[in-house]
Formats: C-alpha cells, structure tokens, sequence
C-alpha cells in the first residue's frame, strides 16, 4: 500500500497486546496500544488511527461506551469516521445488533483466529477507502452542479436584461436627443455590471477548477483499490497461514 496503516488496539490483557502488536508491526501495520479504554480516547485524536481494534468487556468504560464517545461525542468529530472492529467473548445476538447501532464496524467473537482478524481489517480497510472515494466523487459533482447552477443563472440574468434593452430601444424616441442620451447612459451601466459579474463568474469558475481537479488527483479508481488490498493482503495471507493462531 502506499503507507503504513495505523492500527490501535484497545485491550485489557497485556497478551493480547503483545500478540497484535508483533503479529500487525510484522505485516506492516503500525501498531499503538492501548489498556483501557480511558487511554484509548487519551489517545486517539493524537495518533488518528486508520482503524480501531477494541475489546467489549474491559474494566472502566466498555468498548461500547468508547465507541459511543467516539461516534458521538463533539470533542471526538475529528476521528468520527474511524472504523472500529470489536472484539467480545459474548456472542449475545442483542449485543451485536447494539454495537453496530453505535457505529461498530464489525464485530468478532473471542476466541478468534488471526486470519480471520486479517480478513476482517482486510475488508474494513478496503470498505473505508471505497467510502472515502465516493464522497470524492459526491463533492466533485456538487461542485460540477455549483458551477452550472451559477452559470445558469448568469444566462438567465444576461437572457433578462437584453430583452429589457430591447424593449425600451424600441421605445426610444430617436429624435429625442435626451431620451437617446439617457437610454445608452443605461446601456452602458448594464454593460458595466455584466461585466463585472463575468469577472466574478471567471473567478469562481477558476476556483471551481482548480478545486475539481485537485480532488480528481486524488481520486483512486474502484480496480485501484482493489488492487492495492490484494496486492497487500495476498502477501500477508502466505505469511500468516504457516503460523494460525486464536487468541
């Protein structure tokens, strides 16, 4: 991939710690840990993590209640839209449905085994950065609407005037050197302000521009970001299948 993700795991027992930090640090992940939760959300706008691995049942705050907090919280809006996948020993229906509705990602019942917690990432990964693609694409077409709406506007605007100029040239009277005077007088005034709005019609659409394409250059194609996971996670899946373990 093109960096390292930053995973943070969220865990009670030191074991598991050491265990996702060897194992994720090896496949390329950087790793951060966390023992409680209280420390998790101490954390967590300083490093910005790409994903969160949080355990349910831990003392002090649940994975609920940090994920609650993170999801909810006004001091947490910054990493909002961090996935989580939590880890529980419960496999409680009721529970599952309740941490989805809290913003979980997914949801992984102890014990579990490694490859699967990889193909969970894996997935969640791959999910986030589709989602991050197409809200590119939704503000570049906002911003294609944005700029045709003002253009038409200006059209509609410049279509108005002229037929108003036109009307009142009809009834100009010619030999009336004041009426003349004072109809070009307003011919030049409109032209003046037709003007300045395609000055500030160019400028907006310049801006428009530079904004559309600096967006598009970021843009990953759907084929791009399936490559880069299968690429990545083809190498992790022959690295971790001689060495399976559930923690």
């Amino acid at each position: 991939m093109d960096k390292r993700e930053r995973i943070l795991i969220v865990d009670d027992e030191q074991i598991n710690l050491e265990f996702f930090e060897v194992m994720l640090s090896k496949l390329g992940f950087t790793v951060d840990t966390a023992v409680d939760g209280e420390e998790a959300l101490d954390r967590v706008l300083d490093l910005k993590p790409d994903l969160i691995i949080l355990d349910n049942i831990m003392p002090g705050m649940t994975g609920w209640e940090v994920t609650r907090a993170l999801k909810q919280a006004p001091e947490y809006e910054a990493v909002r839209d961090t996935p989580v996948v939590m880890f529980s020993a419960m496999d409680d229906v009721q529970d599952k449905i309740e941490g989805f509705e809290l913003g979980v990602e997914d949801y992984i019942t102890k014990p579990f085994n490694f490859s699967e917690v990889l193909a969970r990432i894996k997935a969640v990964l791959r999910h986030r950065d589709m989602s991050e693609e197409v809200r590119k694409r939704e503000h570049r077409l906002k911003l294609v609407e944005s700029l045709n709406d003002a253009l038409l506007k200006f059209a509609v605007s410049v279509s108005e005037r002229l037929s108003l100029i036109h009307s009142q040239a009809e009834a100009v009277d010619t030999e009336d050197a004041d009426r003349v005077r004072s109809f070009l007088d307003a011919v030049l005034a409109e032209t003046t302000g037709t003007q300045e709005e395609l000055v500030d019609l160019r400028r907006r659409t310049d801006n428009l521009k530079e904004e559309q394409d600096t967006i598009k250059n970021l843009e990953t194609t759907v084929d791009q970001v399936e490559q880069r996971y299968r690429g990545r996670f083809d190498g992790i899946s022959s690295k971790s299948s001689s060495s399976e373990s559930t923690v």
